[in-house]
This record gives structure tokens, sequence and C-alpha cells, in this order.
């Protein structure tokens, strides 16, 4: 799991940064505002892809953001309805049931040779995105963070970490690594993995469990993970097989230690989005959890039960 701060009392404030770099982010709720203000506080120009109303909004009065690490501060930003000019990179933090029409706002003839981050859940987005855009510059990356917009532009950052893995196997590296710097820069410890399956299967291998416990129970993680112990362990076996048969490393005993380790209160996202009536991310963490395990031939009974369960109750 992050490492909290040495002291998570004093709000992180930016280092200098290197090169100025222009950055599209595409969905400006809880994670994108959250990095396209730190961006900009950074020094470095942000343009926000939104809805009209979003837009207008961002435009008149910036993305205000309320973090107990990063500090409360507003931040100004651009904003418009599509991408319509070059950019060194573009970050995609839209929800996984939002992403087909999101793309629209990004055509690949605007995108040029921008880099494309996508920060979504799941493990099935890059194929999709790889057949739109240039392959080369693809870089799907995870985010380790609790951010939520509570209305546009306002930004409540409430995890004491904030951790970014960028990967792409086929990215030129210098790009990453710029990128990186860029957003160490500005906040979030980021570092560059070289294995792509790893990085998203790690989150993945976390993710899921967390979700669709926590979403099927309607309950925080401290009593999901006391109430429903054994499903949680079988969720978390289960997810680690299909994991290391896609080729990517998984330590159950470890990742159930890291539920343990965070705060009882702490929700995953999915949940928050059950309990204000948005879509869910089901088909993109449970279904590519179950179409890998067939793909696989991995068992998985109990992840099936709550998927369909989900399903079942109108999820």
């Amino acid at each position: 799991m992050p490492n909290s701060p040495d002291s998570p009392n004093s709000p992180v404030t930016p280092d200098p940064p290197g090169p100025h770099l222009t950055v599209a982010v595409l969905g400006p709720g809880g994670v994108g505002g959250l990095l396209a203000a730190l961006l900009s506080r950074s020094g470095h120009r942000v343009i926000c892809l939104a809805g009209e109303e979003t837009a207008h909004t961002l435009r008149a009065t910036g993305i205000q953001v309320r973090s107990t690490l990063f500090g409360d501060f507003t931040a100004l930003v651009d904003a418009d309805t599509a991408l319509r000019e070059p950019v060194d990179a573009c970050l995609v933090t839209v929800k996984a049931t939002a992403l087909d029409p999101a793309l629209t706002r990004i055509p690949p003839a605007a995108l040029g040779d921008a880099l494309l981050v996508p920060f979504l859940n799941g493990v099935e987005h890059p194929a999709q995105l790889r057949a739109r855009y240039a392959p080369d510059r693809v870089a799907p990356s995870v985010i380790r963070v609790e951010s939520t917009r509570t209305a546009p532009g306002v930004i409540e950052h409430t995890s004491p970490f904030a951790e970014i893995d960028l990967t792409g196997a086929k990215v030129p590296r210098p790009r990453l690594e710029a990128l990186a710097e860029a957003l160490t820069a500005a906040g979030p410890a980021t570092r560059v993995l070289d294995d792509e399956t790893t990085v998203l299967w790690a989150k993945m291998a976390f993710l899921a469990p967390f979700a669709l416990l926590t979403t099927r129970y309607a309950l925080p993680l401290g009593e999901a993970r006391t109430r429903h112990r054994e499903e949680l362990a079988s969720l978390v076996a289960e997810t680690a097989a299909v994991s290391r048969a896609c080729g990517a490393p998984a330590d159950p005993a470890q990742a159930l230690a890291r539920y343990d380790a965070f705060p009882p209160a702490a929700k995953s996202s999915m949940q928050r989005d059950a309990e204000a009536g948005r879509p869910l991310e089901l088909d993109a963490i449970g279904g590519a959890l179950l179409r890998a395990a067939d793909r696989h031939g991995v068992p998985v009974p109990v992840t099936a039960r709550i998927v369909r369960e989900l399903r079942e109750a109108g999820r």
C-alpha cells in the first residue's frame, strides 16, 4: 500500500517545475481535477476537456482543491469541450462507463503525437485505445488516491497519499520520464515501470475485491472486512490466481494485510457511485475479471456470484 507522508498534517508544496508542459485532462472529476490543479499550480499549462457547463465553470473560477496533503488552493486552468490544439500529453480520467462518448472530445488528428495516459480502472481499455490512437503513444497508468469532485471545479482529496505508476510497453521512455518528472514536481509521487501487465493487474488485484465486496454489502471497508472476512479472503485468492495466470505476480496474504491497514471508513469508488445512483464500473472491473478467468480456465466462484448478485440488483 502506498506510504503515508512523514508529516501527514503538513501540506505538500510543489517543487520548482522542470520544462513546462501543455497537458489536457479529459474528465476533470475527482482524479482529473486534482491532477489538473496540481499541474497548473506547478506552472504547466492545463486544458480541461468537459461538457460546456463544466468547461464554462472552470474557465470562470478555476479548480478549488481541499487537501490535507497538498493544501487548500485554487488553480486557474483553460477549458474546452474538445481538444483543438497540440499538447504534450492527455490524461484520461473519466470513468470506464463514460469512456466511449468522452473520446469524441479528443479526435485522433488533434491528439497527434501526444501521449495518451488513461487512469481507468480495469485491464481491457488499453486495447480499445490502441485501436483508436497511435499504439506507441498510449501509456496505461494507475493512480492510488481517494479524491472526489463535490461540485464542478471543487475537489476534495482525502487520502494521505497520491501515487502514480506510469507505464506503456511501446511508449518512448524519455516521454514517460518527462511526464513523471512533471507529476512528481507537482505533488504525486510518480514512477515509470516497464511491465504494463504487472502495473495494471497490481491495481486490479487490489481494487476488484475492495470494490465488489463494499458495493455488494453497502458497507465501508472496516465493516466489510470484519463481517464478511471469508468472502474477502476468497475474492483476494481468486483475483490473485487470475492475475498470476495473466502473467502478473500476486500475493494474497499481502493483499489482505493492505486491506487491514486501510482506514475503516474507506469506501471504494464503485460503492460511492452506487450510493449516488451513478452507473457502476461493474463490467470494467468484475466483468473483465470474469472474462480473464474464463480465458485462462481459473475457477472464481465467489467473484462470479457477487458480480451476478450486483447485476441482478440492477447495479
